[in-house]
């Protein structure tokens, strides 16, 4: 390692506590879609414009999203550029907003004030994304208080909604043309312990929602009424086996797990008492489909599946699908791989590997508009979205030593 990169290495280091503490307050704030029951990101991102600017990182640009189910009529993302010796630049995506924290009894502590133990930060969101997203920051200001200007411009793009499909975020954001061809784009939204992998590829996202339509009733004369929940049952389960009969055996090794995934997820909220017999049930699965396997032959099993169970219950059946399709992995040998690749080497002393995951990131919009993107981070993977969500501080201060040498360059 040469003596610049040790330079900035040692910088990274130096600002270990108030890394933690800018997680900490970033994360007292709660991110949740409008859309899943939240206020949205107005709030985090005002709070992170006060923390860019006290960090001395430049002018913070905001980007709205017309959004009618949110308080402020609209969703916000921050953009924040900063000159390189190169007008080409280097973007590190990471999302504002987070999963409900789901079961509060779960929890052993407050998701919303985040806390120390053994050398672990607990709160919800810091693992997804808090940590990268901050990580983004300080590996900009390590660089600052070393006196060096990046190779690339430097874009940290801090971005609304990508939990619930970045329809309100970077999606629309891609259609203004904030972005090119020749961006080096790395979304640090997945990850390992080791940090050894490198995804260039992602499944298909396939998303299906049913809403199955009976008639009310009592539970003491159910004859009287048509059960949805016992309908409901029943398409679950045959949906759930057609898929797997179908598909199940197609394999990429490439992916692990190295098969397509169907699993009946949520449940909505039906009648308030256990003597109802329910009029109407929604239920949805989330799919994560290898491309090798065609999304329009499943659908069409799924309806014929759906048509069945119509005609042996009685119940009315709507479906709706969110669909999207796999796009062109990342190619190894691209510019942003090979920086990522060495950045990695130099902090972690190892070689990481290249492959595939579920999805979905950022990193597949990208590709779909022929701009090679990569998706890293040295992370738990086991914390996001759990109770008790956790990082390890030594991953956050690696993450950051990592993008910075990414923003030195080869």
């Amino acid at each position: 390692m040469n003596e610049i990169n040790a330079k900035v290495l040692n910088e990274v280091e130096k600002l270990r506590d108030d890394m933690v503490k800018t997680l900490t307050r970033i994360c007292k704030i709660p991110a949740v879609s409008p859309h899943n029951g939240g206020t949205g990101e107005q709030a985090k991102a005002q709070e992170l414009e006060k923390i860019v600017n006290e960090l001395g990182l430049g002018q913070v640009k905001w980007e709205y999203v017309d959004d009618a189910k949110s308080q402020t009529g609209n969703r916000p993302s921050l953009f924040v550029e900063r000159a390189g010796k190169s007008k080409r630049r280097l973007c590190i995506l990471s999302h504002m907003d987070i999963v409900p924290e789901g079961d509060l009894g779960a929890w052993t502590h407050d998701p919303y004030d985040p806390i120390v133990r053994d050398g672990r930060l607990y709160g919800r969101g810091v693992s997804d994304n808090g940590m990268c997203l901050v990580a983004s920051l300080f590996a900009l200001k390590a660089l600052m208080n070393a006196g060096l200007k990046p190779e690339y411009t430097i874009n940290l793009c801090l971005v609304a909604d990508e939990e619930m499909g970045s329809h309100f975020g970077l999606e629309p954001l891609m259609e203004r043309g904030l972005f090119r061809t020749d961006d080096l784009v790395i979304a640090p939204d997945s990850g390992n312990e080791n940090g050894d992998f490198i995804e260039i590829a992602e499944k298909a996202m396939w998303r299906l929602n049913f809403t199955v339509t009976g008639s009310q009733a009592h539970a003491s004369r159910p004859n009287s009424g048509l059960n949805a929940c016992r309908a409901a049952n029943i398409l679950a389960v045959e949906v759930d086996e057609a898929l797997h009969k179908a598909f199940g055996e197609i394999k990429d090794d490439r992916f692990n797990p190295n098969v397509s995934t169907f699993e009946p997820t949520r449940r909505f909220a039906n009648v308030p008492s256990t003597n109802i017999i329910p009029g109407k049930e929604r239920f949805e699965f989330d799919c994560r489909v290898l491309p090798s396997v065609s999304l329009d032959e499943a659908e069409e099993l799924v309806k014929k599946v759906v048509k069945d169970v119509e005609k042996r219950t009685g119940a009315k059946i709507e479906l709706e699908v969110d669909r999207t399709d796999a796009a062109e992995p990342t190619s190894a040998d691209s510019d942003v791989a090979k920086i990522l690749i060495k950045a990695v080497e130099q902090v972690l002393n190892l070689t990481p590997k290249t492959g595939g995951i579920g999805g979905g990131t950022f990193a597949a919009l990208f590709r779909r508009k022929g701009i090679p993107a990569v998706v890293w981070s040295q992370e738990i993977e086991s914390a996001a979205h759990q109770p008790d969500e956790y990082i390890e501080i030594n991953y956050l201060v690696n993450n950051a030593k990592v993008f910075a040498l990414m923003m030195l360059g080869e």
